[in-house]
C-alpha cells in the first residue's frame, strides 16, 4: 500500500503542465491572461503577442507572474497551447505557426476558419487541433448532435445595440450612420459565409452554429442595429428530424469593444479548463 501511494505521488509530480501564449491582449486576451495568472489547474501562462508589443506590456501590470512579451514569430515555439484572439486577419499568422508545430489553437474566430477552410488540412498533417471556442452563442452541443441525423433548417438574428455595430466593416464600408437610430434597422440578410464575410469581427458566433450544423452557406443569418436593445442578441431557430428547437442568448457587451459580449472571454477560459478537465460536460 505505501509503495503504492508513493508511486501515486510521484505520478502526480510529474503530470505535464501545458505551457499557454495568447496572440492578442486586448479586451479578451487580457481577461485570459488574468484568469491563468490567477491560476488554471494544470496551465500556466508563458508569453503573449499583440499588434502592440508595448500596449500588452502595459496589460501585463499587475500580474502576480508577468508573462514575456514577445515578437509573433516567437509565440508557436515557447508553447503548447495557444490561445488566438487577434484581429480576423492576423488569423492565419497565428493559426499556421501553431498548428504547423503541432500545437493547440483556441480561438474565437469561426469567420477567419470560414475564410481560410484550408486551415483544418493544416491542423490534420500536422498533428494540430483547432478549438473553435462558442460559449457566446448557447445550444451548439444540441445542433451538433442534430447534425449527425437531418437538418432541415438553421436561422439566426442577430440584434445589437448601434454602439455593437458602429465599427463594423459593412457598416464603415458603406458609410452606415447609426448615430441616432431610433427604430431597428436591418443591416444583411443572406447567408452566415456572407454574414461572416461582411462583419468578420461581429457575427463569429453565425460562422461557429454553420460550422457545427448545416454549413455556412444553408445557415440562414439576419444582423440588425436595435436601438431597443442594451444586449448583443442571438436567436437561433433550428429544425431537424431528431428536434425542434429555438434558443435566444443576450450577451453584455463590454466596455472597451461593444462589439464584443463579456461571455467571449469566459468561453475561452472555460475553453482552455477542459482541455486539463477529468470531466468534461459538453463540447
Amino acid at each position: 500500500m505505501k509503495n503504492q501511494m508513493n508511486n501515486s505521488s510521484e505520478s502526480g509530480e510529474q503530470k505535464k503542465v501545458l505551457r499557454v501564449g495568447i496572440a492578442g491582449f486586448g479586451t479578451i486576451g487580457k481577461v485570459v491572461g488574468q484568469a491563468l495568472d490567477d491560476g488554471i489547474d494544470g496551465m500556466t501562462l508563458i508569453a503573449v503577442t499583440s499588434g502592440n508589443l508595448d500596449k500588452a506590456s502595459q496589460n501585463m501590470q499587475g500580474f502576480r507572474q508577468p508573462a514575456k512579451v514577445v515578437e509573433a514569430g516567437e509565440l508557436a515555439e515557447l508553447v503548447d497551447v495557444i490561445v488566438e484572439c487577434a484581429p480576423t486577419r492576423a488569423f492565419m499568422d497565428v493559426a499556421v505557426p501553431a498548428l504547423t508545430q503541432g500545437k493547440v489553437l483556441v480561438t474565437v474566430s469561426g469567420a477567419a476558419i470560414l475564410e481560410n477552410p484550408q486551415i483544418t488540412d493544416v491542423a490534420r498533417k500536422h498533428g494540430g487541433q483547432i478549438v473553435l471556442a462558442t460559449g457566446a452563442l448557447l445550444g451548439l452541443d444540441a445542433v451538433r448532435a442534430a447534425a449527425e441525423g437531418t437538418i432541415y433548417s438553421v436561422k439566426m438574428v442577430t440584434r445589437k445595440p448601434p454602439t455593437s455595430l458602429t465599427k463594423a466593416k459593412y457598416v464603415l464600408e458603406n458609410n452606415i450612420d447609426l448615430t441616432g437610430l431610433t427604430e431597428p434597422l436591418q443591416l444583411f440578410n443572406g447567408s452566415a459565409r456572407e454574414g461572416a464575410e461582411k462583419f468578420p469581427s461581429n457575427v463569429n458566433v453565425a460562422a461557429s452554429l454553420g460550422l457545427a450544423g448545416v454549413g455556412a452557406d444553408l445557415t440562414q443569418l439576419e444582423i440588425w442595429a436595435d436601438p431597443t436593445k442594451t444586449r448583443n442578441t442571438h436567436n437561433i431557430k433550428v429544425d431537424a428530424d431528431s428536434a425542434s428547437f429555438e434558443l435566444t442568448i443576450e450577451n453584455v457587451p463590454t466596455i472597451e469593444n461593444p462589439g464584443t459580449g463579456r461571455i467571449t472571454a469566459l468561453s475561452v477560459i472555460a475553453a482552455l479548463k477542459s482541455l486539463c478537465a477529468p470531466l468534461r460536460v459538453g463540447s
